[in-house]
Formats: structure tokens, C-alpha cells, sequence
């Protein structure tokens, strides 16, 4: 999951010889359900709606099946596990030793609560991040400069948080000084930071 945050694609199939006999049975539970099953992050998706429900992947130790607002689901059985503690707000694991443990009856309970969650509308809504705000030197200077500040504040919250990192991250006042200088014209411009790197 944490290489799927990072934009990578995980190498699902070098397990897949190891677990044919868990994606089978995972596969026909799935199919007896009312969902779609689209490609995506390497992987097969199983969607309802347009929203994702769950998905699976052999790993060198376990099988595991995850549901996307798994954090809404009862868990009876409680066999749900947050897969990276602190970073998944929603997305829960139901993870297997061996094809045998695969309970398809349970699993499909399970399925059909979570095309319910889709059904009544329940998920977390990512958080919305706060747009980053001048301080320091970079404050001092737009404040002298109407015509600088009002340049500053057209640019996108991503150019702005390219500034202003670029400036904070400076250690010495002799460098925050000289960036300033380099960075003024290419605010006036109404240039990001990094533009030129950018195709």
C-alpha cells in the first residue's frame, strides 16, 4: 500500500505462482457479486458504483484481501487489520496463511457490507491541506513590495510552497538573502521555481 501512496507499481505476479489456489477462490467470491472489476495500480480493482470495494495480492507471507472503507465494516469475525499504522485512514486487510482459511461465505458477508458502505454514501473525505504561508525574510520582503506580494499571491498554492520551502530551508541569512534576489524576477513573472525543469 505504501509503494501505491508513492506513485510505484508493485510487482504483484512475483507471488502469484505461490498463491493460485487464494486468488481462484477470491476471484469466484468475487465474481458471484454485483461489482466491476477494473484495472488499476497494477492490479485488479473490484468497483461498485465507480467506488473501489476491494482488491487482493499474494505477498511472500500471507494472501490478503483488502476493502477500500474498511474502517466502516463491522469486522464480526474481527480479522481486520490497518496495514500501515498512521498513514491508512480507510483501507483495512484480511490477511491468509493458505488458500484453505478462505471462508467464502464469510468473505462474501463481508463483501456485501462493504457494497453497502458504497450504497449509503460512507467514506472519508481526503483531508485538505493548508495552504502554506510566507514567514520570515520571504514575509518581510512581500510586505515591503506591494507589486511583489500581489505577483506572490496569483501564483498556485504549489508555486507559493515552492518558494517558500526554498527560502526556509536556507540556513544562513547570507543565502536566504541571495535566493530572495533570485527568486523576485521569477515571481514577477509569475514563474514557479522549478518551471524550467518542467516540460
Amino acid at each position: 500500500m505504501e509503494q501505491l501512496q508513492h506513485k510505484s507499481t508493485p510487482d504483484w505476479k512475483r507471488y502469484h505462482s505461490q498463491w493460485e489456489d487464494a486468488i481462484e477462490k477470491t476471484q469466484q467470491i468475487l465474481h458471484e457479486l454485483p461489482l466491476d472489476r477494473e484495472f488499476k495500480w497494477g492490479s485488479d480493482v473490484y468497483t461498485y458504483q465507480g467506488k473501489n470495494v476491494a482488491s487482493y495480492g499474494g505477498f511472500k507471507n500471507h494472501f490478503a484481501i483488502w476493502f477500500y472503507n474498511g474502517v466502516f465494516l463491522e469486522d464480526k469475525d474481527n480479522v481486520l487489520i490497518t496495514a500501515s499504522e498512521g498513514k491508512t485512514k480507510s483501507l483495512r486487510q484480511w490477511r491468509f496463511q493458505s488458500a484453505d482459511e478462505i471462508d467464502p461465505v464469510k468473505i462474501k458477508n463481508y463483501l456485501q457490507e462493504a457494497i453497502q458502505t458504497v450504497i449509503d454514501g460512507k467514506e472519508i473525505k481526503p483531508e485538505k491541506h493548508v495552504p502554506h504561508q510566507p514567514s520570515g525574510l520571504l514575509k518581510k520582503t512581500l510586505t515591503k513590495n506591494a507589486s511583489l506580494q500581489r505577483a506572490f499571491d496569483k501564483l498556485s498554492p504549489g508555486k507559493q510552497k515552492e518558494y517558500i520551502e526554498y527560502i526556509n530551508s536556507a540556513k544562513q541569512e547570507k543565502t536566504k538573502n541571495a535566493r530572495i534576489e533570485k527568486i523576485i524576477p521569477l515571481i514577477k513573472e509569475a514563474k514557479g521555481l522549478h518551471d524550467k525543469y518542467k516540460r
